[in-house]
């Protein structure tokens, strides 16, 4: 194993998706190392991620059995495998983690971690290439007899994600020779040719790690296996071997579908290697589809924050507009996906919407899943949690974030997405760099400084001299931006990319004042989860109402008013500090159980009783059943729906029914 030792901490912060340069793209990847967060909002989250979460992921792994699955696989142990089938993803998920991380803040306790891990993964791996070790152990020489439900290609995908991330990071090529092995060994035995397996993974991935493999060795077999596996699903394979084709993301061909179904994660991850395939390839009807899929998801299956996927059951997408908020699970690793598959759009088309997505997923689906301390967990995102909620199976929100699961998928994808977060924030066109998300960092030609999100301020220096196109993203969900530049003040329309071409002195700034003012939200009606309900969000950040903040009433009783002024509040003792939201609204003076919680609706709405003498009208009266009970004015304190389930798993909601 080779090693070359990043001489400046800059030099190797991450590109996660660098595509080659025949990519038919509108926009490029800052060049790896030119993008660096620096301060503010993201970089507490990344030092506590790297500080604490990836180092102690090492022993959360050691004690998973993990790690263990591979030296018996190795042949170092004696025993049986533990766990998942698809443990292998676990380590190498973490391992990317690690590369990155050591690309951002380099250190010699990590470098020594990812050696020693990378070595145990090449004492495991056969002779011919082959790796996987829970198969290598528990199917006695067995390969692929059960792929849809085997895993042993996902595997393979998150092996090459790590190679590429350790090789563009620290310089190693430990890792890089394990995946080369692999991958040929995937290009001799799978495909349409003589003597070649022609079956699908039941879980997707393998697609985008084949697709970076090739962009970091321009190895082209590794690409036309890439687009093999895409094109060969919808077309019976998994069908065939008695698995229900719509989990699987195998009814339709990818080319012909219309939106996203099936088990979430899954499907986002086969739509964001389609468009690395796509890009590399010049397929412009594949990209198309892509693009296609997105707009529907967005349309008709994506919660207010952003998260995917609505049912616990198989953790699938619904139909079109289920989208349930007790019940909605939105799974961590889902938001993830999306991210990577709306900057991959966002590189191939160049439009905002894409931004404006990831930005959504970034502060609200994925946030939400890690704690603010970055070492616990939620797998399951839901917009509301009850009052009295039991915790029952392990991914149940009701236990509180979590240190790990049975199921640990979520973790280690957190702390790679947080190690990579670096290479996101912008990109580049010749002459041109384009900013898309807001943080304190070095992009290259200019430097970042804000409050964001929490203050819609934004200070943009161009750190040197000469021609320049400088592009801003502008929110769609901003009203009335302002730019502020060295020509004069100009305020762009939202949801577009405001370009400032001309020639820069260095220290010349632009700033850009965004409007971060509350709005109520409604959804489509045919959410019927939410009908008759507001959401809140201020700039960026969806808001929850959380016990923890209101007195004298549960959040399960709150209603709100539809036009009552949302006054805010710096809460910088709060949460890591925070914008607070106080929420005129109404709430019964007493919480009683009805014998029957149901009434008719041609009848008084107080079950036929007299309405109480302080009652001024009926709808100051709260029914419930034979009783009747008096609605008190409250405000209502609501927090970053990220920032909830911090003081315990308190009873949480982010739509609120409106007072009648």
């Amino acid at each position: 194993m080779t090693t070359t030792l990043p001489t400046d901490s800059r030099a190797r912060t991450a590109t996660p998706a660098l595509p080659t340069a025949g990519a038919n793209l509108a926009l490029q990847p800052l060049p790896t190392g030119d993008a660096r967060i620096t301060g503010g909002f993201w970089a507490l989250r990344q030092d506590r991620n790297g500080r604490d979460a990836i180092r102690s992921g090492y022993d959360r792994l050691d004690a998973a059995g993990n790690f263990r699955n591979l030296r018996i696989a190795a042949g170092d142990e004696q025993g049986e495998a533990v766990g998942p089938v698809f443990m292998d993803s676990d380590v190498t998920k973490w391992l990317e983690a690690v590369a990155w991380e050591y690309g951002r803040a380099p250190a010699e306790d990590l470098l020594a971690l990812q050696r020693e891990v990378t070595a145990l993964y090449a004492r495991a791996q056969a002779a011919d290439g082959y790796v996987d070790s829970v198969q290598q152990v528990r199917g006695k020489g067995e390969r692929y007899v059960d792929l849809q439900w085997s895993h042993e290609l996902y595997c393979a995908g998150h092996l090459y994600q790590a190679a590429v991330a350790q090789h563009r990071a620290t310089g190693d090529t430990g890792l890089l020779d394990v995946a080369i092995k692999n991958a040929d060994h995937l290009v001799a035995t799978f495909g349409d040719g003589p003597g070649q397996t022609v079956d699908v993974d039941g879980h997707p991935v393998v697609e985008t790690g084949l697709v970076e493999l090739y962009r970091e060795t321009g190895t082209r077999t590794y690409l036309d296996l890439a687009h093999w596996f895409v094109d060969a699903r919808g077309h019976g394979i998994i069908e065939r071997a008695g698995g229900e084709p719509t989990y699987f993301s195998d009814r339709v061909p990818v080319r012909q579908a219309t939106t996203v179904e099936g088990h979430a994660v899954r499907a986002v991850y086969l739509a964001a290697g389609a468009v690395d395939v796509a890009v590399e390839t010049g397929d412009a009807e594949l990209l198309a589809a892509s693009e296609r899929q997105f707009a529907d998801m967005q349309a008709t299956k994506a919660f207010i924050t952003g998260g995917l996927g609505a049912r616990w059951d198989r953790e699938a997408f619904g139909d079109p507009y289920e989208l349930p908020t007790d019940r909605g699970y939105a799974e961590t690793c889902a938001a993830i996906g999306g991210i990577q598959w709306a900057w991959r759009l966002l590189l191939a088309t160049g439009e905002s919407v894409y931004a404006d997505a990831i930005e959504r997923l970034l502060y609200n689906a994925f946030l939400a899943g890690v704690s603010l301390a970055g070492t616990e967990y939620f797998y399951v995102n839901p917009l509301q949690h009850r009052d009295g909620a039991h915790p029952d199976e392990n991914r149940s929100p009701a236990h509180g974030r979590r240190g790990w699961f049975d199921c640990a998928c979520c973790p280690p994808n957190i702390m790679r997405t947080f190690a990579s977060l670096d290479g996101y924030l912008a990109t580049a066109t010749d002459g041109g760099v384009q900013v898309h998300q807001y943080a304190t960092a070095d992009l290259g030609p200019v430097r970042v400084e804000t409050g964001y999100p929490h203050d819609g301020r934004v200070v943009v220096t161009v750190t040197q001299d000469g021609p320049l196109a400088l592009g801003l993203r502008i929110p769609a969900w901003s009203d009335t931006t302002t730019v502020i530049g060295p020509d004069g003040t100009t305020h762009p329309v939202p949801g577009t990319r405001h370009v400032l071409d001309r020639t820069w002195s260095a220290g010349d700034t632009v700033e850009l004042v965004l409007d971060t003012t509350p709005h109520r939200y409604v959804a489509d009606p045919r959410i019927d989860a939410a009908r008759g309900q507001v959401a809140i969000e201020r700039g960026p950040l969806v808001y929850a109402v959380e016990q923890a903040d209101q007195h004298g009433f549960t959040v399960d009783d709150l209603t709100v008013d539809a036009s009552a002024p949302i006054t805010e509040e710096r809460r910088d003792d709060l949460l890591d500090g925070v914008v607070t939201l106080r929420v005129p609204g109404s709430a019964p003076s007493r919480h009683e159980q009805a014998a029957w919680p149901y009434q008719r609706l041609d009848t008084d709405r107080t079950g036929g009783t007299d309405h109480p003498a302080d009652a001024t009208s009926v709808d100051d009266v709260a029914g419930s059943g034979d009783r009747a009970t008096i609605l008190q004015s409250v405000t209502a304190t609501a927090v970053p729906y990220y920032a909830w389930a911090n003081r315990g798993p308190e009873p949480m909601r982010v739509w609120i029914p409106l007072a009648r």
